[in-house]
């Protein structure tokens, strides 16, 4: 699947260089430039989302936001504001150039890539009703809720199944045990965070050659590495 293609517009060059990094590893593709003008030589054409700062010395991220949703080319891209303009007068003008969304700094990384992620959501056409979740030879029939690895079919129990597919579909994400067990378990059991880890430890042998994607971090929780 072709990674979704993002573009960080800020003169905080290391704001931009955080922010690549994290989209990076929750799986896009990213690209900075540190000027509205250094965006007006570029082929914008190419990204499925902008994360535009405001404030920037010359033309204004709201400027160069008029001057996309005016070209036909680029009026469709989707635009997230980062700012430190937070009056409610900044985000309606905002808004009215046609803006996706619209962050007041300073924000959290965290925030920001889940709501790059909803606003991505919202644009990407749903998938048809048979589909897969695939990582090499690791693959998710999701109709049929199987799963395979090299072409061997695997048998996982419920709730591993449930933790391969929220590690496959949110790969690059870390998920504390507090969230596996929220996004994973009933609300109405009672389960301790020895048991997320005995759970995803039994799902890891199951997937062999896969299990080293799975991998933790210390003090944040789990994730799934490409």
């Amino acid at each position: 699947m072709k990674k979704q293609h993002i573009l960080v517009i800020d003169d905080e060059q290391d704001l931009c260089e955080i922010l690549r990094f994290n989209l990076t590893a929750a799986g896009y593709q990213a690209d900075v430039a540190y000027s509205a003008e250094e965006v007006l030589d570029m082929d914008v054409t190419q990204y499925d989302l902008l994360l535009l700062d405001v404030m920037m010395p010359g033309m204004s991220g709201f400027e160069l936001a008029r001057h996309l949703k005016q070209d036909p080319a680029t009026a469709s891209i989707p635009i997230i504001f980062l700012t430190a303009l937070g009056d409610e007068k900044d985000k309606l003008h905002g808004f009215d150039l046609g803006a996706d969304d619209y962050i007041a700094k300073p924000f959290s990384v965290r925030e920001t890539l889940a709501r790059v992620k909803a606003v991505l959501a919202r644009m990407t056409p749903s998938l048809p009703a048979e589909h897969e979740l695939c990582y090499k030879g690791l693959k998710m029939d999701l109709d049929k809720m199987s799963v395979s690895v090299d072409g061997q079919p695997v048998s996982l129990t419920k709730t591993e199944y449930e933790l391969l597919k929220l590690f496959l579909e949110n790969r690059g994400q870390v998920f504390s045990r507090q969230e596996v067990l929220e996004r994973v378990w009933p609300r109405d059991v009672v389960v301790t965070d020895r048991t997320v880890d005995v759970n995803i430890t039994r799902m890891r042998k199951k997937i062999g050659p896969y299990s080293s994607s799975i991998v933790t971090r210390h003090g944040f929780g789990y994730l799934f590495i490409s």
